[in-house]
């Protein structure tokens, strides 16, 4: 029998050299390499001796920039107020004297335009006399009507004005906005008619940037014209600190401690923002009392008119 030939044999072998590289691909033949494990050291091959050498890894360099102080506001602090409570009322005389600190502090850049002068001798307000409303209106100029000849500016150029009266609202310190921040280097001071409802923390937080001022610590720059006082928004406020100790002399002998001023500016403000609070809780304790004895009267009705019935389709008594 002829063996095979020279053509078949080589045809053959390309067949098992076609099949091998089919079965078994390059990239299957040779092992790639491991990855290395989290955190560990690179190793590279050195050149000559076919040793394995840790790769240098840069040594870590010392931040030149500081980590900034924190300027998030401080919370508020908290403080016992007479008015706090369901049963809590303003203090008149605190009133009075928060009254005295607003006129003689607070009037001066800050104005309390939704306030009416008559509002102070309200109910539930600082107790006022009419004839101290009268001369309290009296120390206050408004704008005044038309004259005659229907000019509003005298010969000076200047606005007419008048004494205020009762019924007339506290004027501003100034005429509009432009004239204000002209006169306080830019700065616009807020209304306080409703100050201490406008801001959270309410009195908390106008007692405590009353009494917050204080000297910046190093960590800490200041802008030029503005003042430290950490319950502020970035620490920096434009107001300077406005009460001092012994620069308000109250008539009744109260001491006139920073503290004591603000808590009773405060309390003013307080009852300035919300005027009818001791009528509201009044007006509520008394619906509460009546929602009691409407509730209980209608369940001893219930038990009366219904004591002894039942739903006879429900049990099935009562039928014949």
């Amino acid at each position: 029998m002829a063996g095979p030939s020279p053509l078949s044999c080589a045809f053959l072998a390309a067949s098992w050299m076609t099949l091998g590289a089919l079965a078994f691909p390059a990239s299957a033949q040779t092992a790639a390499p491991a990855p290395a494990p989290q955190g560990s050291v690179e190793q590279v091959p050195a050149p000559e001796s076919g040793l394995v050498a840790p790769a240098p890894s840069p040594a870590p360099k010392p931040s030149a920039i500081a980590p900034a102080a924190s300027t998030e506001a401080l919370p508020p602090k908290q403080v016992a107020w007479s008015f706090n409570g369901p049963f809590g009322t303003y203090d008149r005389a605190a009133l009075q004297r928060g009254f005295q600190v607003y006129k003689e502090v607070c009037s001066a850049c800050h104005a309390l335009s939704h306030v009416a002068f008559r509002n102070l001798a309200d109910a539930g307000g600082p107790g006022f006399t009419p004839a101290q409303v009268a001369a309290i209106a009296a120390a206050y100029k408004v704008p005044a009507d038309p004259d005659e000849q229907g000019k509003t500016m005298d010969a000076s150029g200047q606005p007419l004005t008048r004494a205020a009266g009762p019924a007339d609202y506290f004027p501003p310190p100034y005429p509009n906005e432009k004239a204000t921040r002209a006169a306080l280097n830019g700065a616009l001071p807020p209304d306080l008619s409703l100050i201490v409802k406008a801001r959270e923390g309410h009195e908390d937080y106008v007692y405590s940037i009353l009494t917050g001022f204080g000297r910046p610590p190093a960590t800490e720059k200041m802008a030029p014209g503005m003042n430290y006082n950490p319950y502020f928004p970035r620490h920096q406020i434009a107001m300077p600190p406005p009460l001092t100790n012994g620069f308000v002399t109250y008539a009744d002998g109260t001491p006139n401690t920073i503290d004591q001023e603000a808590r009773d500016v405060v309390t003013f403000l307080a009852w300035a923002a919300e005027p009818k609070m001791e009528e509201r809780k009044r007006t509520g304790f008394n619906v509460m009392i009546f929602l009691i004895g409407f509730t209980t009267l209608l369940f001893f009705s219930y038990r009366r008119v219904w004591h002894g019935h039942h739903d006879v389709g429900a049990t099935g008594e009562g039928q014949d």
